[in-house]
């Protein structure tokens, strides 16, 4: 397996990309790292440069071709599953952490009690409206706490204000979309926002209103490593 982290869970989050390195290593899953990994070219589609993309793509399938390839990140789901075979002809074998978490949950290999913790859950929308998976992730946080849901949810959920380049572009309107998540998600009673996105969760913690709040935002991969954490003995790989 392979893990492609993503750009900004390599760059800006490296606490998602770690969390997830200690929970494959904990529940002994054999896998990889590609410490020369680019971009996998999504924001270059989003933001209209096509030709730049397709370079990019190109590049890439030199490692990726004949791998189980496992993303954090909701955009690099879609451009890894979708964009790579309708654009360059490949279909590559492409899951996410929260599928994975989810199947290693099931057969055991994460040793798991659900707690009193209420957490509250953001679709992000590459996942979500763009790639219809909006469960395994919602197991994983089942397994763990007690989800209570936003008001918009699934195909009606709120973007959090920063993929397709709005962040870049339009950084006042992502940061006034990200307020207005964070206080539909308070309105919840939950402690704790996760999403299974690093872009979602870079611009809701970016959020000007969530100091002002008892919130705390969260990729699923961090949720599921605090659980461990608390309820173990020790991680075998710490």
């Amino acid at each position: 397996m392979l893990y492609f982290r993503g750009c900004i869970a390599r760059e800006k989050l490296n606490i998602i990309s770690i969390a997830v390195e200690k929970i494959l290593k904990e529940a002994g899953v054999v896998f990889e790292i590609n410490s020369d990994e680019e971009c996998c070219g999504s924001v270059l589609l989003r933001t209209g440069f096509r030709e730049d993309a397709e370079v990019q793509m190109e590049k890439n399938m030199d490692y990726l071709k004949g791998q189980t390839i496992l993303v954090s990140c909701a955009g690099c789901y879609k451009t890894l599953k979708n964009d790579y075979k309708d654009i360059m002809g490949f279909e590559l074998n492409v899951i996410h952490t929260s599928q994975l978490f989810m199947d290693l949950i099931r057969e055991n290999k994460l040793k798991i009690d659900k707690s009193h913790l209420k957490v509250t859950y953001h679709d992000p929308c590459h996942l979500g409206r763009h790639m219809g998976e909006y469960e395994f992730p919602r197991e994983v946080i089942n397994a763990v706490a007690s989800l209570v849901e936003m008001e918009n949810i699934k195909e009606k959920s709120r973007c959090c204000g920063s993929g397709g380049g709005v962040k870049s572009a339009f950084p006042e309107l992502a940061d006034s979309i990200a307020d207005e998540r964070i206080k539909e998600a308070k309105n919840t009673g939950a402690s704790i926002l996760t999403t299974s996105c690093p872009f979602c969760s870079l611009n809701l913690n970016k959020s000007d209103i969530l100091g002002d709040m008892d919130l705390k935002v969260m990729d699923i991969s961090e949720l599921l490593l605090d659980y461990l954490l608390l309820h173990s003995e020790g991680l075998k790989n710490e």
